[in-house]
């Protein structure tokens, strides 16, 4: 289990430090993180935006260490982790449109990425942080 909980931890921080990069500006990989159809980005995070995902994927790894370290978590701690269990999951189901595992735009880089990495670590780290949250 430590290896696994680590495993995610180390993910969400790698992924809040590539939102940083985004909203300093950089281009690298984008093509790959965000949704388009016919071309067109389907989403055009601002700069602030991105840091802020990039400071809740950060507290998600604290909250998935907080849950793994503490062997009686307060309710809300508890709280937080179940409502990011759902949150991934719901990412993970998506929006039947872009994003998810059923959705309907199905040939851009983005959909490739999605349903080989980002959809399976989304469901993965739902189901971890229901794991942790169910362990008091």
């Amino acid at each position: 289990m430590t290896l696994i909980v680590l495993a995610a931890i180390t993910l969400l921080i790698v992924t809040a430090l590539f939102h940083i990069y985004w909203a300093f500006g950089g281009e690298a990989g984008l093509n790959r993180a965000l949704p388009t159809k016919d071309g067109k980005r389907l989403l055009n995070p601002g700069r602030l935006l991105t840091f802020a995902v990039a400071l809740l994927l950060f507290g998600c790894a604290f909250v998935a260490y907080a849950l793994y370290v503490d062997a009686s978590p307060a309710k809300p701690l508890l709280t937080a982790g179940w409502v990011l269990s759902i949150l991934f999951i719901l990412r993970a189901v998506g929006d039947f449109n872009a994003v998810g595992f059923f959705k309907k735009i199905n040939a851009t880089d983005f959909a490739a990425y999605d349903t080989k990495y980002f959809s399976p670590l989304c469901l993965s780290l739902g189901m971890l942080f229901a794991l942790l949250s169910s362990r008091a």
